[in-house]
Parts: structure tokens; sequence; C-alpha cells
């Protein structure tokens, strides 16, 4: 068998696949899709134009929420041409560059978006922890800093894995997982020695996730401290209930990044379903849930949304 990235003169491609079991055509699939997108588009620009507009909300909070309501659109637009393709138009076929920079992106804007979520506990703690110096230490030049400098870690640490699997060749079944391009999904179908990048791969993830995670932990391990040594139980409650969007955007992330990533390693075992809506739940619920959990627990996005709602359902 060839050992090259190209069979003959044919230039390689992938095939995707949707979820086993359900025909790639079938509405009950195509429509859900639709319409998640369409929830994750609509809610994420609503969240960018609010905090845009709305001056009351120039605050590093909302800052650190437009750059996650962003990386959570790059997140699903990257997987948006791939998805509808295979499910609406049965298209699974894909050249090895497109997927290399569908899986880039997906990887990239993934970091991305858990060092948003490394920001905002970082926020929240100089809120509940150190309140008096909240708008001296995260001025709008830190701000920015921050953004470029969690851009920029995304952007380099993920190049690397696509240059590598680039080198690698592929001479075994192109079938993927999924109908989108992953970094584990790709590497299982070399044939060469992965051992180089199943190392950087890790190393990658480590520096990413691994710890990002372990910041956000110890965070909020300082800000219960700092809730705890409240008197009030009221203060305590009202303490606690700035952290809780930022919570269930953690959960919301790392709960199917930890679920796939297990899967991946020790699950090969288990039925291809369960790897398949692992991963969609990873690229697609967080991007969907995220601007439905700020907006029912941030009073001031909830009160301009029915402050524009009332002012839609007034106009003749």
């Amino acid at each position: 068998m060839s050992s090259s990235n190209t069979s003959g003169s044919s230039p390689l491609t992938f095939i995707l696949t949707g979820i086993p079991g359900l025909p790639m055509s079938s509405y009950w699939m195509v429509l859900p899709l639709c319409c998640l997108y369409l929830f994750m588009l609509l809610g994420n620009c609503t969240v960018l134009w609010m905090i845009k507009t709305d001056h009351s909300l120039h605050t590093p909070m909302y800052y650190f929420l437009s750059m996650l309501a962003m990386a959570d659109l790059g997140l699903s637009l990257s997987t948006l041409p791939t998805m509808l393709a295979v499910f609406w138009f049965e298209a699974t076929s894909l050249p090895f560059e497109a997927c290399i920079v569908q899986m880039y992106f997906i990887h990239c804007f993934s970091a991305i978006e858990s060092g948003v979520l490394v920001a905002m506990a970082f926020d929240r703690f100089v809120a509940i922890c150190y309140p008096l110096h909240y708008t001296s230490v995260l001025t709008s030049s830190l701000i920015m800093k921050a953004g470029v400098a969690i851009f920029t870690r995304g952007i380099c640490v993920v190049l690397p894995v696509a240059v590598l699997i680039k080198k690698m060749p592929f001479c075994r079944s192109h079938v993927l997982s999924h109908s989108f391009c992953l970094h584990q999904d790709m590497l299982r179908l070399v044939c060469g020695d992965v051992r180089v990048n199943n190392l950087y791969g890790l190393t990658a993830v480590i520096l990413t996730k691994g710890l990002d995670s372990l910041s956000i932990l110890l965070s909020y391990v300082m800000i219960i401290r700092a809730i705890l040594s409240i008197v009030s139980q009221e203060a305590q409650a009202k303490a606690f209930s700035t952290c809780i969007s930022h919570l269930c955007a953690v959960l919301i992330f790392y709960i199917p990044l930890i679920g796939l990533s297990i899967t991946h390693r020790f699950g090969k075992h288990l039925p291809p379903i369960t790897h398949t809506l692992l991963a969609d739940a990873y690229l697609l619920v967080p991007p969907v849930l995220n601007p439905l959990v700020y907006s029912w627990k941030t009073k001031q996005i909830r009160r301009r949304i029915l402050l524009l709602l009332y002012q839609g359902g007034t106009q003749p």
C-alpha cells in the first residue's frame, strides 16, 4: 500500500460520517441541527450586539463575555460547513487540506474558549476577593492584553498539531468517525509512527485545558474561602450568585470535553454512537447554551432583552 498522502494522481480525501444508525438525509437530524446553529448564531450575535451598544455593559465581565461569544461563534462556524453538507446534502468527501484546516480551527477556538473561561474566573476572583481594587486591577489595557494573549496562545499551540499531521502518511481506511475533523480521529488513520504527534497533542492539551482547568479550580477555592468568610448569609448568597453563570459555562464546556477525551483513549470498546454524540455535544452544546445561561442569570442582559421584546411588541 502506498504510504503517501495521495493515491496515484488522486488527492487524498477523507470520508465523513453522520450518526450511526440514522440516515444522513433524515429530516429528524437536519431540522434540529439547523435550529441549533440558528440559535447559536442568534444568541451569540445578540450578546455581542448588546455589549457593544449598551454602555452600562462596558465592564470587564462583559468584555470577557464578548470574547466567549466570539470563541463560541468561531467554534460553531468551524463545524457548520461539513455538518450541514453531511446531513443535508449527503456530501461526505472532504479533501485532506480542508480537513486539516477544519481540525486546526476547531482545536484553536476550543483552546481560546478555555483561556477565556480562565480570564472570567480571574474576573470573579478579583470582584469577590478584592472588590475595592476591581477597577484598578482589571483595566482596559489589561483586558486587551489578556485577550491578545488568549487568542495568540490558541493560534500558536495548535499550529504544530496541524503541521505534524500534515506530514503523516495515510494508507488505511480514510473513513472518519464524525461529520467534522478532529485530531485524534485523523491520527488513528495514520500508518506511520505517531509517537511525536501523540506526545505533542498531549502537551498541547496540558498547556491549554490542563493548566486552565487547574487555574479555574484554584480561583474557585479562593473564591469559596472568601465567600465563607462573609458573616451575612444574604451577602454570601449574593456573592455566590455572581459566579453561577461562569460555573455553568465551565461545566458546559469541560464535561463533554473530558468525556470525549476519555472515550477516545479508553473507550474503543464503546459503540460508535457514543463517540459521535460526545463529540457533537462538545462542539455544539456550549455555543448554544452559553448565551442562554448568561441571559438568564445576568440581570442587565435579561433586562435589555425584555426591553427590546417590549419595544418590538408595542411598535405598530
